[in-house]
């Protein structure tokens, strides 16, 4: 754990990996850590104005910010997904 208030935010240890179903030319996206839902939500998504989008970068900042949990951002995410009518597979490890 780092002693400034962040959490590594390149650890996957406390996120539970899924899958992401992009249309594209990256048909497929296996988040494992609060970095790769960063790099999805900027880099990837669809559209960025959706309600539950916005939702999910600011909770994903927060819990880069260790303000959070990763859960609470994997959930959003995951709520993001939903509205922008992408397909989500959870990842057995």
């Amino acid at each position: 754990m780092r002693t400034d208030g962040m959490v590594d935010w390149h650890r996957s240890e406390d996120f539970t990996p899924l899958m992401l179903m992009m249309s594209g030319r990256e048909k497929h996206r296996l988040i494992r850590s609060l970095r790769e839902v960063a790099e999805a939500l900027i880099a990837v998504w669809p559209t960025n104005d959706g309600k539950e989008y916005i939702a999910a970068v600011r909770t994903c900042l927060d819990a880069i910010q260790g303000k959070i949990s990763a859960k609470a951002a994997r959930a959003a995410l995951l709520r993001a997904a939903e509205e922008a009518r992408i397909p989500v597979i959870a990842v057995v490890h």
